[in-house]
């Protein structure tokens, strides 16, 4: 990666001085103007061609998204050190997934995938720079740079990198996310491509949490252990590793002539090449937490998956018809080891692999004031069998008030990690023939700028594959015997009074049947009090006050090392704490500055909180940093 990071500098060296795109006959360019063109000029093009506008105001969801994550992680539950992984607060589930999920889920909240990467389209080259503070000694930083070469042409590349030691002993992070790709659009406006290549490593040291006697010095609060370096952890000799690397391409050809608005026939083609692997390395085998081990040292789990799809499409648009799509596409998949465990009655296999065909279809019209969407998929396999069907429709009542509701079946088998996993701890041996996860859901989302929003979903699983302990204590897949109802209410809304504001997140969740297996707090909340004016005449604008979160008691998923994955326990209630953070945030031009007093209510009673059990939930802390557009 740290090739890469030069590789990302040097670009940007040569890019920073480059020409400058030209505008168009007859207009100035940006130096003879002297001036920056229309901010809404720079636009963010997402894979599914949603286009959104770069936005550098400064709001208190700006605050909520300057984080690792850099998106609003109101559902989870972070670890104490920048880096680390995150407890669950809410149930997401992706239900148009028909291919299996590789696992070591705990390590993916940072792994960009497909619809995490956007293309651009700018009239002058545009940098961004994220920066950000972090427990103890290191640093993040995300390194952004874009230019259109041409009106037809452009090109990106950024770099997320992440070093933080921590508070604690051996939970040092180290992670890098390179991305660079690249949008084309043909002058007579027939061909339009997107493509991206993404390569990433996401390193944790993992000490399997505190002892069990450091549990009772944080708990009671003592105060020698204030310094949390001293507090015992489980193991010091242990680190994990995901990587991945992803070469993207979606392009599209247009048959008919384009100024034709009656009837529209496209070609289009997806190839996505993908690569994964997750890596868990100890020095010496930690017996009594992980069982019985086949090596006493130098233990090594690997484990990998390569992936190639292809898709084909035919698109066909019409005024009275809508836009139709069919398609079709191919999947070739290698996943598992290099060896076969045989053990007395039974052998574990190290491959699942093979090929997967699968057709689909999706559907869009306008129909009066209602927005009709239809999308399904269907593998043609016996191997691994999965299908989708969404259906939504919305209905704007006007530019600010809108009502969307839709219903969701999936079928898809549990990720691969369920069904087939090594290691070089004996109990972490298995290979299950488990049948599909079936699951339902019906939905609606009302937006209005003056009422806020309204969300609320029932789903319904069945099949439900989860971790949790057996009756050894050692962690092994299970497959729920019963279904598994989840309700989820979640609502929002901001208050302007003026120089004033506040913006209030509330969620409701209620396992209906399946408590034990889907453990979730009942009641979520968050809740924003500030100040906001601009100062110095109006050269600086500042937003400051004070954040509360706040969750109910719930049996919190417990995290497994070997795995990276969150495991059901059902014997500890944790949680039921209040979060209180003080911000100050800034806005001078392009620039946003970022200050935070994080959980400052600790100051005044100490810590003592758990983000899942033996994990303490983070200190006091001062936070620091910025996001800057820069524009030539």
């Amino acid at each position: 990666m740290k090739k890469l990071l030069l590789c990302f500098i040097v670009f940007f060296s040569i890019q920073a001085f480059a020409q400058q795109p030209p505008l168009g006959p007859g207009k100035k360019s940006v130096k003879e103007k002297d001036t920056l063109p229309e901010i809404d000029l720079y636009k963010i093009i997402s894979i599914e061609n949603d286009t959104t506008y770069l936005d550098t105001t400064l709001t208190i969801l700006k605050d909520y998204k300057f984080n690792y994550l850099r998106k609003d992680n109101f559902e989870l539950l972070p670890f104490s050190n920048t880096g680390q992984t995150y407890n669950s607060l809410g149930f997401q589930k992706d239900y148009k997934k028909t291919f299996p999920l590789f696992g070591a889920r705990a390590r993916h909240f940072n792994f960009m995938e497909v619809e995490d990467i956007d293309y651009y389209h700018v009239p002058t080259p545009w940098t961004q720079f994220y920066f950000k503070t972090v427990p103890e000694q290191g640093q993040q930083l995300d390194a952004f740079f874009t230019i259109n070469t041409s009106k037809n042409l452009n090109m990106f590349i950024a770099y997320k990198g992440t070093r933080a030691l921590g508070k604690y002993q051996h939970i040092l992070t180290s992670t890098g996310n390179l991305r660079l790709g690249f949008s084309y659009d043909s002058d007579n406006e027939k061909y339009h491509a997107k493509a991206h290549f993404v390569s990433q490593d996401l390193l944790n040291e993992e000490n399997g949490g505190l002892t069990a006697q450091a549990i009772e010095q944080y708990t009671n609060k003592e105060p020698e252990f204030e310094d949390r370096s001293v507090l015992e952890v489980n193991f010091e000799n242990a680190e994990s590793v995901l990587f991945g690397k992803r070469f993207f391409l979606n392009h599209e050809y247009e048959l008919t002539n384009v100024v034709d608005s009656i009837h529209k026939i496209s070609l289009e083609h997806t190839l996505d090449f993908s690569y994964e692997k997750f890596v868990f390395r100890q020095q010496s085998a930690v017996n009594n937490i992980f069982g019985e081990s086949f090596e006493s040292s130098q233990l090594k789990d690997e484990t990998r998956l390569e992936k190639l799809f292809n898709e084909a499409s035919v698109n066909y648009s019409n005024r009275l018809l809508g836009e139709l799509s069919f398609k079709a596409g191919h999947t070739n998949y290698d996943y598992g080891y290099n060896s076969v465990y045989i053990k007395p009655g039974d052998t574990i296999g190290n491959r699942l692999n093979g090929n997967l065909l699968h057709v689909g279809g999706a559907y869009k019209k306008q129909i009066g004031g209602f927005s009709v969407e239809a999308d399904a998929k269907l593998n043609l396999s016996e191997e691994l069998p999965g299908n989708y069907l969404a259906a939504t429709a919305s209905y704007e009542f006007d530019s600010q008030n809108w009502i969307r509701f839709g219903v969701n079946q999936n079928s898809v088998s549990p990720n691969l990690n369920f069904l087939l996993y090594q290691s070089d701890y004996v109990n972490y041996n298995w290979q299950n023939d488990f049948e599909n996860e079936v699951s339902q859901r019906l939905f609606a989302d009302f937006r209005s700028r003056r009422f806020g929003a309204l969300f609320g979903s029932l789903s319904q699983i069945e099949n439900y594959t989860y971790f949790s302990s057996g009756e050894d204590g050692m962690v092994r897949p299970f497959q729920a015997g019963e279904q598994v109802r989840y309700l989820k209410l979640k609502a929002e809304k901001e208050f302007d009074f003026g120089y004033f504001g506040s913006y209030n997140t509330v969620m409701y969740q209620n396992v209906l049947q399946g408590v034990g297996v889907l453990n979730l707090p009942e009641f979520v909340t968050r809740n924003s009090v500030y100040y906001k004016d601009h100062w110095f005449d109006k050269a600086l604008y500042l937003q400051t006050g004070f954040t509360l979160k706040y969750f109910s008691q719930y049996q919190m998923d417990r995290y497994d090392p070997v795995l990276a994955e969150f495991y059901v326990q059902n014997t500890q209630d944790l949680g039921g704490y209040p979060v209180v953070d003080f911000f100050f945030n800034g806005k001078v031009d392009k620039a946003r500055v970022f200050f935070k007093l994080q959980h400052i209510n600790a100051l005044l009673d100490g810590n003592n909180n758990f983000s899942s059990p033996g994990y303490p939930y983070t200190d006091f802390l001062v936070r620091f940093g910025l996001v800057w557009d820069l524009f030539l």
